[in-house]
């Protein structure tokens, strides 16, 4: 639910077969959250999914430090004050989870992911008065990896860059994981909207930043090969991929959502415009979810 507009997508996964995506819209934010889902819920019967929120850049903070011994819940309330220097909204009222890197030997690390009450009390609540479920609240880091997962290569860790309305977002995964993640601030539109000479410098500190960050996970990671940096194409800025292309030590690939997923019932999202308007909620659809019990 971005500021001017809410984008929704509907995903199935079934054995044998790429995942379906069965519905992707974008429609105008209404004058507040429940509001808005209040208008959507019969129209798109959110009342018959498993409904995920993606919170949008600056409402959260991703932080990567040591992993803590311990039951879940223990390990998140010491990490919690752990990084109460680190974060800049109180934490003891602020919502936290722990996502495990995979370890290489060294001392176990987590991502450490805390959003402000301010934040995740509002949403909660959008949810509740509108009397839609609300099942997870994501985060575009982990919508990124769950894209990545579906053009990894088993035992090869793959690098994705994907410009947004927010920002510049470099993830590096390994077998569906998240090991490394930078921000890159420069946002879309930014690019969509400089001039020749200023989109060239931009292009050089995106470039600059990509290959000081691979250069970066060869030291951590030198034992795991790194297959490509897949790149999202951004509406309307030519050049871009083939800028990294002549700039960059690692062969940089498009990303092609057709190629992995079945759009067969919704076809607008082969226009590339949809695709780049819808892609983080196509990522947070792929949320896997346990087995049951």
């Amino acid at each position: 639910m971005r500021g001017d507009r809410v984008d929704l997508v509907h995903l199935r996964r079934e054995a044998g077969r790429k995942p379906r995506v069965l519905l992707a819209d974008s429609v105008e934010n209404g004058a507040d959250a429940a509001a808005t889902l209040s208008a959507l819920k019969k129209p798109m019967r959110l009342d018959c999914y498993r409904c995920t929120a993606l919170l949008t850049h600056g409402k959260y903070q991703l932080i990567q430090t040591d992993a803590v011994a311990g039951a879940p819940d223990e390990a998140r309330e010491v990490v919690r004050w752990k990084l109460k220097d680190q974060v800049e909204f109180p934490v003891d009222t602020a919502a936290i989870d722990l996502l495990p890197i995979p370890s290489d030997g060294r001392t176990p690390q987590v991502f450490a992911a805390l959003s402000p009450e301010s934040t995740i009390a509002p949403l909660v609540q959008a949810f509740q008065a509108a009397k839609v479920a609300l099942q997870a609240i994501d985060l575009p880091e982990v919508s990124q990896r769950n894209l990545a997962a579906l053009f990894e290569k088993d035992g090869r860790a793959l690098a994705t860059l994907v410009f947004d309305d927010d920002e510049g977002l470099l993830t590096f995964t390994l077998n569906s994981e998240l090991l490394v993640v930078r921000h890159v601030e420069l946002n879309a539109r930014q690019l969509m909207t400089a001039d020749d000479d200023r989109r060239n410098m931009l292009f050089e500190r995106i470039a600059l930043d990509v290959q000081r960050s691979l250069d970066n996970f060869d030291r951590l990671y030198s034992a795991v090969p790194l297959t490509h940096l897949l790149v999202a194409p951004i509406p309307g800025v030519d050049g871009f991929l083939d800028y990294l292309r002549t700039n960059l030590t690692i062969s940089v690939v498009p990303m092609d959502v057709s190629s992995v997923l079945d759009l067969g019932a919704v076809p607008a999202l082969l226009d590339p415009l949809r695709q780049f308007q819808c892609l983080r909620a196509i990522g947070a659809a792929l949320r896997g979810e346990p087995e049951a019990a």
